[in-house]
C-alpha cells in the first residue's frame, strides 16, 4: 500500500456479519443516511478507493463498506486494510457487525428458500456454524454488535440511524406549505389537508386584498369554532405521527395545507402550525407558494 499523507475528514463504516442478519437493511438505513453505499469492494481496494474520492474533489464524507463472508485470506486483507487506514489516512474505520441466533438464521433460509452460501448441498446449519466460526475474530473488533434474532427491519432501521446519525445535523424536518387548489396539488407533498370548509375572508371586501400575514386575516381565520376544532384536530394527528416518520428513516416531510387561492385560510394555518411544530421539537420551515398569485388576482 502506498504512503498516504493528506488526513481524510471521511467517515466510514465497515457493515459486515452474518449471512441473513440483515445486511441489505442496513445497507438501505446507511444510505438514507447520506452514506454512500459500497457492497463487496475487495478489501485491498478501499484504500484506493478513498483515494480516488478525495482527488476527486467529491464532497463524499461518509461511506458505508459491506462485506460479505469471501474466506480466510479476505479477512486478513480486511485486517490490513483497517489498520492502514488508522494508521496513514488518520481515520479509523468503524465495524457494524450483524449478529443472530441459530435457529433465527435457519429460519430466514428456509422463509426466503435460499442455500447458504457455505453449505453447499447440505442444510443451512452447517455452513451457519462454519461461518461463525470463521467470523469469530472480526466479531471481536467491531465497535457494535447488534444481534438482529428478535428484530423486525423497522426496528433495525431505527437503531442504525439512532447509532450513526450525526448528532450536529438534525436528520429530519417538517416543511409547511400553503397552497391554492385551483393552481394544483404539490407534487411533492407528503400530506395534504384541505381548508376549504372554513369561513372565506375573501369575501370580505376589505381582507380580500390582504393575506394570511396580515393579522387582521389570520385573527378572522383562527376565531372560529370549527377553525378552532381543526387544528386541535389536525395537532393531535402531527403529535402522533412525526415521530414514527422520524423513527422510520424520512429526512423531511412535507405537510401541504390548502385553500382555494392559497392566500388566507391556508396561509393563516400554514404559520399558526409552523410554531405549533416547532414547540413539539422539530426543525420546521414554510413556504407560501400561491400567496404571490393570490396578491395579483385579489
Amino acid at each position: 500500500m502506498e504512503n498516504r499523507t493528506k488526513a481524510t475528514e471521511m467517515e466510514i463504516v465497515i457493515v459486515t456479519g452474518m449471512s441473513g442478519a440483515g445486511k441489505t437493511v442496513a445497507v438501505q438505513s446507511f444510505e438514507d443516511l447520506g452514506y454512500f453505499c459500497v457492497d463487496n469492494l475487495p478489501p485491498a481496494l478501499i484504500p484506493k478507493f478513498v483515494d480516488l474520492i478525495e482527488n476527486s474533489g467529491e464532497k463524499m464524507k461518509k461511506v458505508a463498506f459491506v462485506i460479505d463472508l469471501r474466506g480466510r485470506d479476505f479477512f486478513d486483507e480486511l485486517f490490513a486494510t483497517i489498520d492502514y487506514l488508522s494508521s496513514e489516512a488518520k481515520v479509523t474505520p468503524q465495524i457494524l457487525f450483524l449478529e443472530a441466533k441459530d435457529d433465527a438464521l435457519v429460519r430466514r433460509y428456509k422463509e426466503t428458500r435460499r442455500s447458504h452460501p457455505l453449505a453447499g448441498d447440505g442444510p443451512p446449519l452447517e455452513g451457519i456454524k462454519l461461518e461463525r466460526q470463521m467470523l469469530d475474530e472480526l466479531k471481536g473488533q467491531a465497535q457494535l454488535i447488534i444481534d438482529t434474532s428478535d428484530l423486525k427491519p423497522l426496528a433495525l432501521r431505527e437503531k442504525i440511524i439512532e447509532r450513526f446519525s450525526s448528532p450536529e445535523k438534525n436528520v429530519f424536518s417538517v416543511q409547511i406549505m400553503s397552497f391554492g387548489f385551483k393552481h394544483g396539488i404539490p407534487i411533492d407533498a407528503d400530506l395534504v389537508f384541505d381548508v376549504r370548509f372554513l369561513p372565506n375572508p375573501h369575501y370580505i371586501d376589505h381582507m380580500r386584498p390582504k393575506t394570511g400575514l396580515d393579522k387582521e386575516v389570520s385573527d378572522y381565520v383562527l376565531k372560529w369554532s370549527e377553525t378552532q376544532q381543526f387544528n386541535e384536530k389536525l395537532h393531535d394527528l402531527l403529535s402522533y405521527m412525526l415521530p414514527h416518520y422520524k423513527r422510520e428513516g424520512k429526512s423531511q416531510l412535507i405537510v401541504a395545507i390548502g385553500c382555494t387561492g392559497g392566500k388566507h385560510r391556508s396561509v393563516t394555518l400554514a404559520e399558526y402550525f409552523k410554531q405549533k411544530i416547532l414547540d413539539l421539537g422539530y426543525m420546521t420551515y414554510v413556504s407560501h407558494r400561491d400567496v404571490e398569485k393570490g396578491r395579483r388576482e385579489g
